[in-house]
């Protein structure tokens, strides 16, 4: 597959097939090359400023308007109802989610999506929600667009081939996705799949800013790909049936063909891929653990200075080199949740329990920290330089919301660890008070 490189750029793209079928020097002609419709996607006020402003052209052989009413569609487990169950302010691990087996159960993304946790509400614009999709089976002619939000795709197991309206992405394990508000999307998998999806309703994801880091560092603009146009124009005289996510439900429409039908498109509110191998750490280099804000990938801002709905933040192999420090990360409770996630390997302050494809939720001020074990041995190690985190990667989603837990979390899919907390009881008393 090829791409388009830079976040948030002007792009053009259109289909080889059709040379010519972006429109000159303007946006909407009377008629456009080849026939096609043109069609605007607004992800933004028409009156934002110039630097938050997002929109594409889409050129398209049959306009999306062309589809019977939309009717309800069974939600399965998705939810924004976070009042299913009473709150519960516990550190909450969660085992591996289980991946249903194909012969038993087909499942694709959209009827394999599970709201574990989230907070606000999707008609104020405001709020989130963390699910865990499993599935088993590519989706067949249907699509899934949201009308609540942006989807920040993290795969943990399999690899996901996603058809777009601007195009096609191949997105692997250690790679993520954003799929923004209302594009429609399709995804294809390749044997048993499973991964994790921060949806934010109210903001888009954007690059954080770098402040005293100077102009580069952590995530780099170019690193992010977007993909090239491509279109089929297939009829589907059965139904194709696109699922829209509207105020929280699910809802199906029929139509007659592929909505994979843009010959052309240009713009700046496109879908997009990273590799999280691409990202530059920003660490300590004398003395004491930094905040895990120096490994934000993307965040999405709130209306409050410096406090984001959500943070997207990944721990990625590194160097370890700070004198007189336990360099593990610290004790803490926090005014933000925080939701972690292990796309492979060990987590360096849990190695046992937080397994690839589980999860864990430290909430408002809940205290959290590295398990006894781990505590233990960074109060001994011999402080020489040292690889940290080699051949893992975890990731964050920090949000300052105080996300509730679903009912499917603590009960229907029978995986939270009830024993987590005893990962912290042997931690003993070292104080002497005559002995500094």
């Amino acid at each position: 597959l090829q791409y388009l490189s830079g976040f948030g750029n002007e792009h053009v793209s259109e289909d080889p097939r059709c040379p010519g079928a972006l429109p000159e020097g303007q946006n909407n002609p009377q008629v456009c090359p080849y026939g096609l419709y043109a069609e605007q996607l607004s992800g933004s006020a028409f009156t934002c400023p110039r630097s938050t402003n997002k929109r594409s052209w889409l050129y398209r052989i049959l306009p999306s308007v062309c589809h019977k009413p939309f009717q309800p569609l069974e939600e399965g487990h998705l939810t924004h109802n976070w009042d299913d169950v009473e709150p519960d302010p516990n550190q909450l691990r969660w085992k591996p989610f289980e991946i249903p087996k194909a012969s038993q159960n087909k499942m694709d993304f959209v009827s394999g999506l599970h709201t574990l946790c989230g907070a606000g509400e999707p008609r104020g614009r405001n709020g989130i929600a963390v699910h865990i999709f499993v599935c088993n089976t590519s989706m067949l002619d249907r699509c899934f667009y949201n009308s609540d939000g942006d989807f920040l795709i993290v795969p943990q197991q399999g690899k996901l081939l996603l058809t777009t309206e601007f195009g096609k992405l191949l997105v692997e394990p250690n790679e993520i996705c954003v799929i923004q508000q209302g594009m429609r999307f399709s995804v294809e998998v390749f044997g048993e799949s499973r991964g994790y999806v921060l949806e934010v309703y109210g903001a888009h994801f954007e690059l954080p800013d770098l402040g005293p880091i100077g102009a580069n560092g952590l995530a780099n603009p170019r690193d992010f790909l977007v993909p090239v146009a491509w279109y089929e124009d297939r009829q589907v005289p059965g139904g194709y049936s696109v699922i829209s996510k509207y105020q929280g439900k699910l809802f199906a429409a029929q139509q007659d063909f592929s909505p994979f039908n843009v010959v052309a498109w240009h713009g700046n509110y496109t879908p997009y891929k990273y590799n999280l191998d691409n990202f530059m750490v920003i660490n300590a280099v004398a003395f004491d653990h930094a905040d895990p804000s120096i490994f934000t990938v993307l965040t999405a801002k709130s209306t409050r200075p410096g406090v984001a709905l959500a943070d997207f933040v990944i721990f990625p192999p590194r160097w370890g080199v700070a004198n007189n420090t336990f360099r593990p990360p610290y004790y803490h409770r926090n005014c933000m949740s925080e939701f972690m996630g292990l796309i492979r390997g060990h987590y360096e302050a849990k190695e046992e329990g937080f397994q690839p494809g589980g999860a864990s939720l430290h909430s408002m001020m809940t205290p959290h920290g590295p398990d006894a074990d781990c505590f233990e041995k960074a109060s001994k190690a011999k402080l020489e330089p040292e690889r940290v985190a080699e051949g893992t990667m975890a990731f964050m989603f920090e949000s300052s919301f105080s996300m509730a837990v679903t009912k499917w979390g603590l009960k229907t899919s029978n995986r939270l660890d009830k024993n987590y907390y005893k990962c912290w009881e042997p931690l003993k008393s070292h104080f002497s008070p005559n002995c500094k």
